[in-house]
């Protein structure tokens, strides 16, 4: 081969041409494509698993040996915890609804007040979690875009509320500002939390939800997508990473001396 007149390079349209690279490169290829499939709904099952035996854990101590379901079967019932803690919670949710419940409450909530520093963390915890479960709010229900971390590049985040008074007073700019929670790809259960001008979020139309499936898969699996598309995009990483292993195994053309 003449090294002045070298081959012409493929157009940047044209994929090289299948390898028949052989029956292991296919079974790896196809084990991939399994594991893509499969490995969210293991970890969803594991994840499952594990919480219930986690609050079986907690709450099986607490239910007399006379109560336990193995204690008349030959084998432990998975879940038994779970639901006694249910049946407890909701009796809890009862009685606080009444009169009785709330005085005990009510008092309970003065005893921790007395206690400097579980006092804090309780108002803290009880504050968090009216918010989340109360209904009312839309906390952490909104999802919108801030340009972030540079100019041009933009992020997802979760739309929280209005700072307080006295934070609000402490801001430099004069326009009305908001608390956002931005997630972190592939874990939105870390982030970065800070306030920033309403006029410069960009709400959209997408669930919290959808938001997180999106940062998870690091924007694979796109919002309103049937699973029909979903298992047709995995596909395409799938073979996109085929045709570039057998690239990569193409034998390359010996330079003349």
């Amino acid at each position: 081969m003449n090294r002045n007149n070298p081959s012409p390079p493929l157009p940047p349209a044209e994929l090289p041409p299948e390898v028949h690279s052989g029956f292991m490169a296919r079974f790896r290829n196809y084990f991939l494509t399994g594991l893509i499939v499969a490995g969210p709904i293991a970890i969803t099952f594991y994840l499952t698993w594990w919480f219930v035996t986690w609050v079986d854990g907690i709450v099986r101590p607490f239910v007399p040996i006379a109560y336990r379901p193995e204690t008349y079967l030959p084998f432990g019932l998975p879940g038994s915890g779970l639901i006694v803690a249910v049946i407890a919670l909701t009796l809890l949710g009862f009685l606080t609804a009444n009169l009785i419940g709330r005085t005990l409450v009510d008092l309970g909530e003065r005893l921790l007040g007395r206690m400097p520093v579980v006092r804090a963390i309780y108002r803290g915890l009880k504050q968090v979690f009216e918010t989340l479960f109360s209904g009312q709010g839309s906390s952490l229900r909104r999802v919108g875009l801030v340009e972030f971390p540079s100019p041009g590049m933009w992020s997802i985040v979760l739309i929280s509320q209005s700072p307080s008074v006295e934070i609000e007073n402490k801001l430099p700019s004069p326009e009305e500002h908001i608390s956002v929670f931005l997630p972190c790809s592939p874990n939105p259960t870390t982030g970065f939390f800070f306030y920033v001008p309403k006029s410069r979020i960009i709400e959209v139309e997408m669930t919290a939800e959808d938001a997180a499936t999106l940062i998870m898969s690091a924007g694979v699996v796109q919002p309103g997508s049937d699973p029909q598309k979903k298992i047709a995009a995995l596909a395409g990483m799938a073979n996109a990473a085929r045709i570039a292993n057998s690239a990569s195994l193409q034998p390359q053309p010996a330079k003349a001396e």
